[in-house]
């Protein structure tokens, strides 16, 4: 698999329905459930997938990218799919991937169609009675996108991300989101107004595809108490109590729920609904690996709508403006650090910054330190690798009281942290 990283992204879908074709349209033999979004597609994904297996469903789970372990990306009823099944489908797609290659002119199989195919044949060999998959990146061109219409289309939020393949205006990036969206299908979406959403409705108008719109304040609240209610078209659920932490997590959580109440899956209780909802957990968002003294929290933030999401939850649920705040930046390639640092140090101010590379595709740290520097940032250090840099932000800590570790900027860096560093790190 890692021999097919060098030919990078393809967008076009032609090769990729070929091979699809060549292993049995597995795509076919099960309904889904497609999810686009500039943020909270994950999450988004992983709230729906939790109320369907607690409604008692068979759940195929696919997920871009991955944290810890590849496996991560594709999961049945919560549980990766086994080395074993997994070397066992790589191998069995190869034959078809270098028959292409000779036989056609459509290029090389990409990685991510690979780890795409494999999802879609494991899937289809467990007999999944629904799979929630998640688009890699945009919507009209990837991978995931051969499936046929979908139960429903959720497109989450719409900001600026990957412009140099989406386009730098939200009319044009929502336009490439809205591409999942295929007539005989619905379409649910949490962005909330202005450009993005009037290319929404456009393309969904088009196809005759019914949209709804999931409002903050009508559909779903924020209760004094940090709980959450949630108003669809089948129920109202309230007080609930999410494992996901943030602001953003309630937004996510209202849009999986509608979508799912938006869809013709019949049989999800409300109990089930709940306890989907409160038990759903993905790394890497807003994640607390340790509570108190220091607490620290690990958020993949990679562009500027996600770091004021991120902001927004440091502030609200675990007082960031009152404590000493300490950040762990390390970013990929095709991410700007400007855009999460503007975002963020406009309404906080860290004692301390340590900067660092993640193992895979990273930005240049002296790129990350230069853009905090230009920002008045004044504590800060590069760390050779995400290790260090946790050992170090630890370290700063303990000068200060009630101290908050942030650790973000990819999912690449959370990666290289995986739990049992950390508790080495403070068993030590």
């Amino acid at each position: 698999m890692q021999g097919l990283l060098r030919f990078g992204e393809k967008y076009g879908n032609e090769r990729f329905e070929e091979l699809l074709r060549r292993l049995g349209s597995p795509h076919y033999q099960f309904p889904a459930i497609h999810i686009a979004g500039t943020k909270g597609k994950g999450s988004t994904t992983t709230f729906a997938a939790s109320i369907l297996r607690a409604a008692g469903f068979r759940t195929g789970h696919y997920l871009s990218p991955y944290v810890y372990d590849l496996r991560e990306r594709i999961q049945v009823n919560g549980e990766m799919i086994p080395a074993d099944d997994f070397a066992r489908w790589v191998t069995t797609i190869r034959v078809p991937i270098e028959r292409i290659l000779e036989e056609t002119d459509l290029g090389q199989v990409t990685e991510f169609e690979l780890k795409t195919a494999v999802a879609f044949c494991y899937f289809a060999e467990q007999k999944v009675d629904y799979a929630v998959i998640e688009v890699g990146l945009g919507g009209r061109l990837d991978a995931t996108n051969v499936i046929p219409p979908p139960l429903v289309s959720v497109i989450t939020t719409i900001g600026y991300d990957h412009m140099e393949l989406l386009g730098n205006t939200l009319e044009l990036i929502a336009a490439e989101k809205a591409g999942i969206v295929k007539t005989g299908s619905t379409c649910v979406t949490g962005v909330e107004g202005g450009p993005a959403l009037a290319t929404i409705a456009r393309i969904c108008a088009e196809r005759k595809v019914p949209l709804k719109q999931v409002v903050p304040g009508k559909d779903w609240v924020t209760a004094p108490d940090h709980t959450l209610g949630i108003l669809t078209a089948k129920r109202q659920l309230t007080g609930l109590k999410l494992r996901m932490r943030g602001q953003l997590q309630h937004a996510n959580a209202a849009v999986a729920l509608h979508a799912l109440d938006s869809s013709t899956i019949p049989g999800i209780s409300d109990s089930a609904a709940r306890l989907g909802l409160e038990s759903a957990f993905a790394p890497g968002r807003m994640e607390v690996v340790h509570d108190s003294n220091p607490t620290v929290i690990l958020d993949a933030a990679h562009n500027e709508i996600a770091a004021l999401a991120l902001t927004d939850s440091l502030i609200k649920d675990f007082r960031a403006n009152e404590r000493p705040l300490i950040f762990v930046i390390g970013m990929s390639q095709r991410h700007d650090p400007d855009d999460l640092l503007k975002a963020v140090l406009s309404q906080l101010q860290p004692v301390h910054v340590v900067v660092t590379e993640p193992s895979f595709r990273p930005r240049s740290a002296q790129d990350v330190l230069d853009a905090a520097k230009a920002h008045g940032v004044r504590g800060f250090e590069i760390a050779a690798n995400p290790p260090t840099a946790a050992l170090r932000a630890i370290a700063a800590s303990r000068d200060y009281d009630d101290a908050l570790i942030v650790v973000t900027g990819s999912f690449f860096t959370i990666g290289d942290l995986p739990p049992e560093m950390w508790k080495t790190a403070f068993s030590a």
